[in-house]
């Protein structure tokens, strides 16, 4: 069967990817140079995965940006991530807006400065009525926390009489969690050479395909992603395409979008 744009097209490209970024510090560590150092250069990366996703057609992009575990981090990379954090929003949302992307930031956002809970709901009101890529970025996000939350609201609903416990099924459960709305998630990656999920996603990567890469977060440009799509499309529809022509329908979209 020949494989080419038109025909990787028309099978099933991932709809919803996500994404551990792991490697910042250590990409800067390999330079001599402080973490936030490598954290600034990891936001170049994310830069590039939302081109590259809004490019290709990808519905949803969901980023593990800041886990509940970070909180144990030291009290300085810390600050300085949450400062980073803020820098982001205000720098990157208008981009994000001019380019129909809808922004969504998932996790218990209490614990969080005032001013920069404030920037979430200011960045994802802006872009609320987007229909380009839904970008999800995951701050003080844990799965185990995702479905505690889910089981929270139905366990209310229950004592209210709302529901009846034989209503608890998976479909309620779901639709309780973030993302609900948003398509099933086709494609987990991680960077960095661990070989775990670490607490990101739990429930919704039930049947997704797991990539685990070598790359550091700063290096993983669009090369190592198409090398990532490539993959997914050779498990799921049992043949083998390369990144190379990932690229070449990467292109023929662009051009395409140009007419």
């Amino acid at each position: 069967m020949a494989l080419n744009a038109e025909t990787i097209s028309q099978q099933s490209l991932p709809k919803h990817i996500a994404i551990i970024m792991d490697g910042n510090g250590r990409w800067a560590q390999a330079r001599h140079r402080p973490r936030v150092f490598g954290h600034k250069k990891g936001v170049d990366a994310v830069r590039s995965a939302v081109q590259f996703c809004s490019k290709l057609g990808v519905k949803s992009l969901t980023l593990f940006a800041f886990s509940s575990e970070n909180w144990r981090r030291p009290e300085d990379e810390v600050s300085t991530l949450m400062e980073l954090f803020l820098f982001v929003l205000t720098k990157e949302v208008k981009k994000l807006h001019k380019n129909n992307v809808k922004l969504t930031i998932i996790g218990d956002l209490s614990k969080f400065p005032e001013n920069l809970q404030q920037k979430v709901v200011d960045s994802e009101t802006l872009t609320q009525d987007n229909t380009g890529l839904q970008l999800n970025i995951a701050a003080n996000y844990g799965g185990r926390w995702d479905i505690t939350n889910a089981a929270q609201q139905l366990a209310s609903d229950v004592a209210s009489g709302k529901l009846q416990p034989s209503d608890i099924t998976e479909d309620a459960i779901t639709s309780r969690l973030s993302m609900a709305e948003q398509p099933e998630l086709d494609l987990l990656i991680r960077t960095g050479g661990d070989l775990r999920i670490s607490n990101f996603l739990l429930w919704q990567a039930a049947y997704a395909e797991l990539y685990f890469t070598q790359t550091l977060w700063p290096d993983f440009d669009e090369a190592a992603f198409a090398e990532a799509i490539a993959c997914y499309v050779s498990r799921e529809r049992r043949f083998g395409c390369t990144g190379e022509q990932i690229k070449e329908l990467l292109a023929s979209k662009q051009t395409e979008l140009k007419v």
